[in-house]
């Protein structure tokens, strides 16, 4: 989204809420309020999480590492530079890499 927007603002600006439906999806804290699994969150400073909200933390935060990973890899290789604004221009670099990622996995 052009200029300084809200994360859950930008989420149901941009199309993603819509692309997304009914499909589970993970998101960081500040996604609060959209029906997107986040991390759970002490409610004081002194309470403790109960360990399966810590066991979900951790998981979560393992998939949301792998995913900013890729992104990560994606800038350094400048892949999503030039298409950035370049209308589905993104769309198709993902499903590239997706491709490319499924002929891995299949061998």
């Amino acid at each position: 989204m052009p200029g300084n927007r809200n994360d859950c603002r930008a989420w149901s600006e941009s199309g993603a809420k819509t692309a997304v439906g009914a499909t589970t999806t993970i998101a960081d804290g500040g996604y609060q309020g959209t029906r997107l699994v986040i991390p759970h969150r002490r409610h004081a400073k002194d309470d403790e999480l109960p360990s399966w909200k810590q066991a979900h933390n951790r998981s979560h935060k393992q998939v949301r590492a792998r995913v900013e990973h890729v992104f990560a890899r994606m800038k350094t290789w400048k892949i999503l530079r030039d298409c950035r604004l370049k209308g589905d221009g993104v769309h198709h670099a993902v499903l590239g890499i997706a491709h490319l990622h499924n002929l891995a996995l299949t061998g």
